[in-house]
């Protein structure tokens, strides 16, 4: 069963699907204009805009923004760029950044129609429910928002949740000595207390833990690429060589940098999956526009600055070349450790394990409501349980067939956002439009 999932998952993750992903993204950035580039300095302005309070349905639109962040910032930012690296040589980081900047405008849109298709006073949705209500004909938008929610339900308990846990415990473990099952069992206590507090203690919790956890680690990279600074330049090099060298096109070396690099850039951001969508309808503000901008900036600083340091500390430390097979964690383990010793692998163990738990929490809240639109609102309690089981389960499993079964469901997901991205672009161009003055001013709402 494991062989033929991960054969499956294998074939779904293909070139076609990666085509359908940066098509998409390259036809939503030359649909709008542009203005995913354009407005980027503007649309990072309005994280810090005050002007728009929650009421005690909803969050801000910079507390929704940390809990999409929440769920994309986890093991690919560490894990995810070494074995993108390891498979796909230097030049994969590359493609990383430009499947991250082709990748905001699907960001954009996908959260900017989560928030036009919401009904006055709601403070829940997707892109379930922008495909039930704004595709034609209706009873084809109501079939495919029921399969984006129920695989996203999947991709929830699997990558989401059991695939992150078991990386917190690997990584607890190897720096620490911690054992599994104590692992298992704290993730499935604290999961469960949070998530039982909704979507206003997730995006608590994700507020605080997000920024704290990402610094620490920038901070941990930075000291890295600079007690290498020497050997940046030729790193730098290297990776655009090869990415943008003829055998990019034609195979070899450099084309595996284009398919590892796409592929692994899109786990990391999830731009074109809708999962973000999902968290960006929770908040309060009418403005489309605005929700979008501000989860584009998080797709941004999850790829283009978080998983650049991860590639740039690894390229120029020289462990790509002398770590012997290490992959993984490891491999950026020894990138940290070169320049800062055991503090530096202590340091990256603490940060695979916060980055996987904020994963968990991101994913919960998301996970649960696309069950909600399944089940007409019942059965959130029992998803809470059996989900903070489920992270306890992760930890001490292994995950083979888990793997192979959120890729699955991950890949089914972002089929039906992506042909509803493309067939409402129209809109979201416009309500990008709309709003670009106030961007460009760098107006306060």
């Amino acid at each position: 069963m494991t062989e033929f999932l991960t054969a499956l998952s294998a074939k779904l993750w293909g070139a076609p699907l990666l085509a359908l992903l940066l098509g998409t993204g390259i036809f939503l950035t030359v649909r709008t204009g542009f203005g995913a580039w354009r407005n980027l300095p503007g649309a990072c302005a309005l994280l810090l805009s005050p002007g728009v309070r929650h009421s005690d349905g909803g969050i801000s639109p910079l507390a929704a923004l940390m809990t999409a962040l929440a769920s994309t910032l986890g093991t690919g930012n560490i894990v995810g760029v070494a074995t993108a690296l390891t498979a796909g040589g230097p030049g994969a980081l590359v493609w990383m950044e430009i499947s991250a900047l082709f990748g905001l405008a699907a960001k954009f849109s996908e959260c900017a129609l989560a928030v036009r298709f919401r009904r006055p006073g709601e403070r829940s949705g997707g892109p379930m429910v922008v495909m039930a209500r704004g595709l034609r004909p209706r009873l084809l938008g109501r079939v495919m928002g029921g399969a984006f929610a129920l695989f996203a339900v999947g991709a929830s308990f699997g990558m989401g949740n059991m695939a992150q846990t078991n990386a917190m415990a690997t990584a607890l473990e190897a720096a620490f000595s911690v054992p599994p099952w104590v692992t298992a069992a704290a993730a499935g206590l604290i999961t469960l207390a949070v998530i039982r507090g909704g979507i206003g203690r997730i995006a608590g919790v994700s507020g605080f833990l997000v920024p704290l956890m990402a610094l620490g680690y920038l901070g941990g990279a930075a000291a890295v690429i600079a007690g290498h600074w020497r050997a940046l330049p030729a790193a730098v090099g290297q990776m655009f060589a090869q990415a943008l060298g003829p055998e990019a096109v034609l195979g070899g070396t450099a084309g595996a940098a284009v398919r590892y690099g796409v592929a692994r850039g899109i786990f990391s951001n999830e731009a074109g999956m809708g999962s973000a969508a999902i968290a960006a309808a929770a908040a309060d503000g009418d403005c489309p526009a605005l929700h979008g901008y501000i989860n584009m900036v998080g797709a941004f600083f999850d790829t283009c600055v978080v998983c650049t340091v991860t590639g740039l500390a690894i390229c120029c430390s020289g462990v790509l070349e002398t770590a012997g097979g290490a992959d993984g964690a490891a491999l950026t383990i020894l990138a940290f450790e070169s320049v800062l010793g055991r503090w530096g692998g202590a340091l990256v163990a603490v940060c695979v394990a916060l980055f996987s738990f904020s994963s968990v929490l991101g994913w919960a809240y998301q996970g649960e409501t696309a069950l909600a639109y399944l089940t007409g609102g019942r059965g959130r309690t029992l998803y809470r349980v059996v989900f903070a089981l489920a992270a306890g389960v992760g930890a001490v499993s292994r995950l083979e067939t888990v793997f192979a079964l959120s890729d699955i469901c991950n890949a089914l997901m972002a089929v039906p956002n992506l042909l509803c991205l493309l067939a409402l672009s129209a809109t979201a161009a416009r309500e990008m439009e709309a709003f670009e003055p106030a961007v460009r001013k760098r107006k306060k709402l």
